[in-house]
Order: structure tokens, then sequence, then C-alpha cells
């Protein structure tokens, strides 16, 4: 008789300098995770872009010489992200945030995010920081299940 597949739970938590090359080594540490679990190539691609947009966004507008923090947690069904940082904080109610032209060069972070993963959602506090609270239903591969 076959066993039942176990839960599978991984908890995260990267407390990382605001430095550039941090970007590219928390999208490797969390696409690394999630490609052990058997998440399909095309859901981590979409994770780790969205986790690049929203920590690019902490080296852009938090304060020099803050850190951040990243929490992944992965389970069975989905990808919980969060992004911490202690900067400046925004306004996400301002006219045109989240809302740029598509030959824009810049501001169309929050809708890259907004397509890359099912829900996007920010809490911010003026001199406080920013939370970029990502979520992804995971695809696994055939071989995974």
């Amino acid at each position: 008789m076959a066993q039942a597949a176990q839960a599978v739970r991984m908890t995260l938590t990267l407390c990382l300098p605001r430095d550039a090359s941090t970007v590219p080594t928390v999208r490797h540490i969390v696409g690394s995770s999630l490609a052990e679990l058997g998440v399909d190539a095309d859901c981590r691609a979409d994770i780790e872009g969205a986790l690049s947009e929203a920590s690019a966004n902490v080296m852009r507008h938090s304060g020099p010489g803050d850190e951040f923090e990243v929490t992944c947690e992965m389970n069975e069904t989905e990808c919980v992200i969060r992004v911490v940082d202690t900067g400046h904080g925004f306004d996400f109610a301002s006219p045109g945030l989240g809302t740029a032209e598509i030959t824009a060069e810049q501001g169309r972070g929050i809708q890259l995010m907004r397509a890359l993963v099912d829900r996007v959602r920010f809490l911010s506090k003026p001199e406080e920081g920013t939370i970029v609270h990502l979520e992804k239903v995971l695809e696994f591969t055939d071989r995974s299940r």
C-alpha cells in the first residue's frame, strides 16, 4: 500500500544589506528552494521575477544603509513571500502609483508583480518602511507528485 504524501512546508528568512548584489542572491536562494520542492520552471520564474522586482524596489526607495528582510513560506499549494524594508515608506494610494505606460522606463514594477503572482499587497507607513506581500499558487512538475 502506498504511503500518503507528506505535507511539505519550508520557511526561509533572509536578513540582507541594502546592496544591489543581494537581489540576484535572494532570487537564486528562493528559486533553488522551489526547484528542490519540484515546482514547475515557469511558476518558479514568475515568483523569482516578482521577488526580484520587490527587492529591487528596496534598493531604489529605502535609505542608505537600511537592511531588508525576505521571508518565503512554501507548502504543497502556495508560496508566500514578504519583503520588508525600514525605509521611507510610500503612499500606495498616490495617483499614478501602480499604473505606468507600457513603454515607460520606470514605474512598471507594481504592474509586473501583479502580472506574475496571484496576489500582491502593500503595507507602507511613511518613515517606518514597507512590506510587500506576494502570493502564488504553486504548479509542480509531473515528476514531483
